[in-house]
Parts: C-alpha cells; sequence; structure tokens
C-alpha cells in the first residue's frame, strides 16, 4: 500500500476538486500521507489564474525535487489544462494530468504501464516528455464534488461545489479554457450531499462554483428565455430554486452562498436571502471595475449602473449584511480617470470588503494581446489606494456591530482562553472563554479592533437540525417532487 499528498493551489472550487482527488487516492487502497515530503505520491492540484499561481506551482516542484526526490509527482489542475509540455519538461514530473481527466488521475497513477485505462493514450507514446494526458475540455462532462473544510481539525463550515466551468468569456481570464462549458451537480445530488453533512452534524455549509449563479442552466427541464425577451417559465433550475429546495428538503442550520454575478443576483435570491434566517446574510458580488469603458474592454456583461443597483438593493433588504467585492487594478489601457471611477462607486458603495487584485496577463486571452499596458509601478499604487479604502470600509462597518446581538458558529479555540467565532454577516469575533466548536450562538460584540470584534456569548441556539419543519418527502427520504418550485 503506497502513500499520497494532494496540494491544492487556488480557488474554492480547485480546493473542492483536492477532497475529490483525496477520495480517489484513499478508494484505490493508497494511504494519505501527513505531509508532502513523506509522500510517495505527491498531487499538485494547481491553479493558473495568475502568472503568481503558475510560479507557486514551479516552485513547489522545485521544493519536492530537494526535499523528497523518491517521490513521484503528478500535476493537474487547470496549469496542467493549459500548458502541459510546459510542466511536463520540469525534472521530477512523472505525470501530467489536465482538468479533462482529472477524475482518473488516481487511476493513472497507479496504472500498470502494461495496461491501457478506460482507452485514452498517454501523450508520452507521441512525446519524449512523460506522461501527458490531456483532453478536450469543452467535451468534458465530469463534474468532481467533494465537501471542503475550512479545518482539518474542526467540524465547521464544510463547502460545496455545486457548479464548475465558465460559458463567459470575458478577455482577461483563462478559466473556461481551463475548466471548460458551465455544468451542474444535479439538485438530487446537491440535496444528498447536503443531507450527508447534516447527519455527520455539520451546522454550516458553504454552496459554491466557478460561475455559482449560473447554477441548473445545463440541467434538462431548464426553460431559458423565451425568443420574445421573457423571462423563463420555472426557477426549479436556477440557483434561487436550488436555494430554496435546499431549505425546504434539508434539516441544515444554516446555508452560506458563495460569489455570485451581479447579473444572477435576482429580486428572488435576494428576497429569500433576506427573510430567510438559515441563509447567512452574505453578499459576495464582483465588480472589477466600475468604469464602463474598462468593463466593455474586459467583456464584462452588466454596466457600472447596473452593479450600482443590485448592492443597493441587496443593501436595502438586508441592512445589517456583508457585501463584499472583487476589483481589479491595472487591466490594459485603464487610465487615471478610468481608476478614479472605481474608487469613487468603491466609496459611495455599501461594500463592506474587498478583494484587490492586479491584472495578470493570462496566455492566449484578448488582453494579454494589447499593447497598452499599465505600468507595473502605477498598477501596485492603484491596488494600495484600494486596499487601504477597504481597510478604512471594513473598520467602519465592524464599529456599526458594536452593542448588537449576531448569531456566530465557533470555529475553534486560541490563544489565551479565547474562543474564535464567525458571525452570520461573515466578521471574525473573538468570545472570552473555551467553547465548543461547530455551535451557533447569539454573540453580544462588545467592542472592534479595526480587524475583528471581541464579545461573548448571551446564549445558544438550542433547536437542534432535526427540529427544522420538513416536507413529507424529505422525512420519508424519496425523491423530491420539483413541481412545487415551478412558478
Amino acid at each position: 500500500m503506497g502513500s499520497f499528498y494532494v496540494e491544492n493551489f487556488g480557488c474554492r472550487a480547485t480546493q473542492a476538486d483536492g477532497a475529490a482527488l483525496e477520495s480517489q487516492f484513499l478508494d484505490r487502497g493508497l494511504e494519505r500521507a501527513r505531509a508532502a515530503d513523506d509522500a510517495e505520491i505527491v498531487v499538485l492540484n494547481t491553479c493558473t489564474v495568475t502568472e503568481g499561481a503558475d510560479k507557486d506551482a514551479r516552485a513547489m516542484i522545485r521544493r519536492l525535487q530537494r526535499q523528497n526526490p523518491a517521490c513521484r509527482i503528478l500535476v493537474t489542475g487547470c496549469y496542467a489544462q493549459r500548458a502541459p509540455e510546459e510542466l511536463a519538461s520540469l525534472p521530477g514530473v512523472t505525470w501530467v494530468v489536465g482538468n479533462s481527466h482529472k477524475h482518473l488521475a488516481a487511476e493513472i497513477a497507479t496504472l500498470d504501464p502494461a495496461q491501457p485505462a478506460h482507452g485514452f493514450v498517454p501523450l508520452a507514446h507521441l512525446s519524449p516528455l512523460g506522461n501527458v494526458i490531456v483532453g478536450d475540455i469543452f467535451a468534458h462532462t465530469e463534474l468532481l464534488a467533494a465537501p471542503v473544510f475550512d479545518s482539518a481539525n474542526e467540524r465547521t463550515r464544510p463547502n460545496l461545489k455545486v457548479q464548475d466551468g465558465c460559458d463567459n468569456r470575458c478577455s482577461f481570464c483563462v478559466i473556461p479554457y481551463v475548466r471548460g462549458q458551465s455544468r451542474s451537480l444535479p439538485l438530487q445530488r446537491v440535496l444528498a450531499e447536503v443531507r450527508s453533512l447534516v447527519e455527520a452534524d455539520y451546522r454550516e455549509v458553504v454552496i459554491s462554483g466557478i460561475n455559482l449563479g449560473r447554477w441548473g442552466r445545463d440541467l434538462e427541464g431548464f426553460v431559458g428565455r423565451a425568443e420574445s425577451g421573457k423571462l423563463p417559465t420555472t426557477s426549479v433550475h436556477r440557483l434561487e430554486g436550488l436555494v430554496r429546495a435546499i431549505l425546504d428538503h434539508t434539516s441544515l442550520e444554516k446555508l452560506r452562498i458563495s460569489s455570485v454575478e451581479p447579473m444572477d443576483w435576482s429580486d428572488d435570491l435576494i428576497s429569500l436571502m433576506a427573510t430567510s434566517p438559515r441563509i447567512a446574510k452574505h453578499a459576495h458580488v464582483p465588480l472589477q471595475s466600475a468604469s464602463d469603458a474598462v468593463l466593455r474592454r474586459m467583456h464584462r456583461k452588466y454596466r457600472p449602473w447596473h452593479y450600482r443597483q443590485k448592492i443597493e438593493k441587496i443593501r436595502g433588504a438586508m441592512p445589517n449584511a456583508a457585501i463584499g467585492a472583487d476589483v481589479m487594478v491595472g487591466f490594459p489601457g485603464e487610465t487615471d480617470s478610468e481608476f478614479a471611477e472605481t474608487q469613487r462607486m468603491v466609496e459611495e458603495l455599501p461594500l463592506t470588503y474587498l478583494h484587490v487584485f492586479t491584472y495578470s496577463a493570462r496566455p492566449g486571452t484578448p488582453a494579454a494581446e494589447r499593447t497598452d499596458h499599465v505600468p507595473v509601478a502605477r498598477a501596485r499604487e492603484r491596488n494600495q489606494a484600494l486596499r487601504e479604502m477597504a481597510a478604512k470600509k471594513k473598520s467602519e462597518f465592524l464599529q456599526t456591530q458594536v452593542g448588537n446581538t449576531i448569531p456566530a458558529i465557533t470555529l475553534r479555540s486560541v490563544g489565551r482562553g479565547f474562543t474564535e467565532a464567525l458571525t452570520d454577516n461573515y466578521l471574525k469575533i473573538k468570545i472570552a472563554g473555551t467553547l465548543p466548536s461547530n455551535r451557533w450562538m447569539d454573540m453580544r460584540v462588545e467592542s472592534s479592533d479595526g480587524d475583528s470584534l471581541l464579545g461573548r456569548s448571551v446564549r445558544s441556539h438550542h433547536g437542534t437540525q432535526s427540529e427544522v419543519t420538513l416536507g413529507a418527502t424529505q422525512k420519508s427520504n424519496n425523491l423530491i417532487d420539483l413541481q412545487p418550485f415551478a412558478g
């Protein structure tokens, strides 16, 4: 019996793929090593969203060569799909497996070299670079799905990927070309996964995807926009339908929704989030830029006024919600006045936190071919300016919470007799005393240090998951009837 270790790079979707990869290797009888340096097979599950992500993967390969030279390295993920021969040429790499064949990674790594697997032909037969196994990602229909956990030692907040791939073509983004077309985890499978997590005593589940708001559009039975321009006649296979199904047919205490593009924040989704105490009051809405000209060059599908309208609707429905955004600076051609438009909108909108990124050219994307790239020093200045603005907005939002009582889930004990928790509205809070993890409690916020909250628990949520009212279909564990969600 051999040992393996999976090292993940990048986003939550990549981490979810990594959890599924671990299951593959465990199912084939291998043991999980404590660290990459101790493993016989090391799987590098890569990201390629920026040049820095590529560098991190290459650095890890070099480190493994020094510290665990006997290990066999399998490189998979988005970088492997984008530039397989580049990775295969690096010393120490045994296999390169694209996202197209990631679902066969464990089989490939444990296969008898004399036996072909499922009819695919390793490109090693055609190339001296080793086992390079990459196929057409747009023909790929597999969706790896396994829960990911924020902490390996605490039973809290699993993340469930319910969607993969993207049908958008933003001019700066390589992700559609390495993850393929949008595809969804079927509703019954999502409900089964959530029920399993509830049965294992998890109290909060985060649903996520590469383009989460497009969940269900590829599933059989979806009714799209009619030629007349009317809205779809059913919401079963839309994100709000998925959310409503989870609420109605599982006993999950708290559902948290990951990043959703502006155009997918429907009025129904906002209303559902605002009115259900079982949905975390937390909206992440990517912005990228508040300049209309920059958004058009990015090939984004919304305009600044549209984005502003969505954020104001979310804030109006949920006055205490956390509202976050992704913002990119230094996109090719971004002028000082265009950046100033982004600064103004960020300042004016009720955002509570930002993820700020500096543009990174990705080979093969339209933006990379432009010649009007922003100087690195100027892009860094813009990045810093937005980070300072974000820190100020976060501090101000934290201060508004002082004196409030907010539900929070306990995460782990930290130094000096404190317990760390995460509030319903996505704020870290430290609680005096050592409390059990994975419990929803009402927390009284007593102060803020500018980065997190300090408080005390005032009462536990005594209701158990089994006390959540369920429909007869859930109680009998039969397949749900989708008809109630048609509207």
